[in-house]
């Protein structure tokens, strides 16, 4: 089987989570993905780089111009790469390589199949849904139905959905007689988010254990903020970043964020959340993801020329001190989540096989 996977983590972490799912079901996967991304793949798959990045959203951006040339000398580099893995199915896992390799798989009548991990279909997405034979979705999205569209909910790693509370808490020194919020902005930080928790809580007596993760081009001016402001370091934790999340999630009593693809894992470990959509992704699809959890009751929403100091603690404060609400957000979190996805996605995979050979 063929995976490819853009030039983006948020790909790459379902994409790699499917990847050990089907290897463990006797599947031999390989990838094809950006050069930036190789590494990730590891020893355990076969890799093939293909040369490419992005379109600029900004009209008649000139960087397009270089991002068309390499779209033209991906195409025959991806022709090349399917003659030489030739996999029983090829599935895209998001982001701007997965376009011309699904494109083309499909083109020689292999079976082919897309993920969607938003809740609203990106761009390579909507090119390429009329080609795909099945396109897995992570949330419900209005108009798209069975049988090409499936809501499978967002591929997870085992280690996502198996993290323990107890692990987590042991790992970051976080006591279990305070509750436990864990607060972060993305796989880069977010500025604002960092700025009104600094607002709300740097030098505070807090009642509560706060875990702040900055971000790593923010996390010096975080850490020296907050030393100035002195307080207690044990209840405040700031660290630039962990590839630990999970244990840090499933640590949390409550979960202040961002609504990209970590809302799939928020709710996978049923957690009650704060979110805050970045404003300017593609679509709106943070705002439409946050909305999927805050309709459902296991979230509350901050948009993000909102958010200061002043409203996110008076937001945390509120929800902390009412445990019956807590716990009906919990519920409400875990009702929506699927810690199963990774394995009915890999269904999904399998029946399109078994459709082949029939």
């Amino acid at each position: 089987m063929l995976i490819a996977a853009g030039g983006t983590g948020g790909h790459m972490t379902p994409a790699l989570a499917l990847a050990d799912e089907l290897a463990r079901r006797g599947a031999v996967v390989s990838f094809a993905t950006t050069p930036s991304q190789m590494a990730r793949v590891g020893r355990q798959f076969a890799a093939f780089p293909l040369q490419m990045r992005g379109f600029e959203r900004r009209a008649l951006a000139w960087q397009n111009l270089t991002t068309v040339r390499q779209l033209l000398r991906a195409a025959p580099a991806a022709w090349q790469v399917i003659t030489r893995v030739r996999p029983a199915v090829v599935i895209g896992a998001g982001g701007y390589v997965s376009g011309p390799v699904v494109a083309l798989a499909a083109l020689r009548g292999l079976p082919t199949l897309a993920l969607e991990a938003d809740a609203h279909l990106g761009v390579t997405n909507r090119l390429l849904a009329p080609f795909v034979k099945r396109v897995c979705l992570a949330f419900p999205i209005a108009g798209l139905t069975p049988p090409k569209y499936v809501v499978t909910g967002r591929a997870l790693t085992r280690a996502q959905v198996e993290a323990s509370a107890t692990a987590g808490r042991q790992l970051f020194g976080l006591s279990s007689e305070a509750p436990v919020v864990v607060a972060f902005g993305g796989s880069q930080g977010a500025q604002s988010i960092n700025r009104a928790l600094l607002e709300a809580f740097a030098g505070q007596d807090l009642e509560f254990q706060l875990l702040h993760l900055t971000g790593e081009r923010n996390y010096q001016g975080v850490a020296a903020e907050l030393a100035a402001r002195a307080g207690d370091p044990r209840r405040y934790k700031v660290l630039a970043y962990t590839d630990r999340l999970a244990d840090a999630l499933a640590a949390a009593d409550l979960v202040i964020a961002r609504a990209g693809g970590s809302v799939a894992e928020i709710a996978a470990l049923g957690k009650p959340a704060i979110l805050i959509p970045y404003p300017y992704a593609s679509g709106g699809h943070q705002r439409k993801n946050a909305l999927w959890m805050v309709e459902a009751g296991a979230a509350l929403m901050i948009e993000d020329e909102e958010l200061d100091g002043a409203r996110l603690a008076a937001a945390v404060r509120e929800l902390l001190a009412d445990e019956e609400r807590l716990r009906r957000m919990a519920a409400a979190s875990s009702a929506l989540g699927r810690p199963h996805a990774t394995q009915v996605i890999a269904d999904q995979v399998e029946e399109l096989l078994e459709g082949r050979r029939r």
